[in-house]
């Protein structure tokens, strides 16, 4: 049996509201559906699935590794971004831009799909991929 599609990564931010605002007034992701897991957290959803899930403070159990708020991690193993696909360049660009967050864009050569690259509130590098359609506007 093979590997399926990603269903979802897992961030455990140091300030869990400040990194659902990004990724829902920055991303565009909604706030939706998640089962009572005994602490805090949000599951975000694109399309209908929730592809974000955000860990608030909860204790340790067997198999479970908590890290506090203030710790800083230098990385995460060889995770480099987390990519979404896109519609609407113009609209998404303008609200990143509101918001005041770094990116950077580049159109891929040959393929002419745009890429807009920037980091949530923990460093977690995020891609966004539009298609050729949409390149220059």
């Amino acid at each position: 049996m093979g590997l399926g599609i990603l269903q979802h990564y897992t961030i455990e931010p140091a300030d869990l509201e400040a990194t659902k605002d990004f990724y829902v007034d920055v991303l565009g992701l909604d706030v939706g559906e998640r089962p009572p897991l005994g602490f805090p957290g949000y599951w975000l959803y694109s399309g209908g699935v929730a592809t974000v899930h955000l860990l608030g403070p909860r204790a340790p159990r067997a198999g479970i590794t908590v890290r506090p708020p203030e710790m800083k991690l230098e990385h995460t193993g060889r995770l480099d971004h987390i990519a979404f696909a896109a519609t609407g360049l113009a609209g998404v660009r303008a609200r990143i831009k509101q918001h005041n967050v770094p990116f950077r864009e580049q159109v891929l050569p040959r393929l002419g799909a745009t890429q807009l690259f920037l980091h949530d509130p923990d460093g977690v590098g995020v891609e966004i991929n539009f298609p050729p359609e949409e390149t220059g506007t």
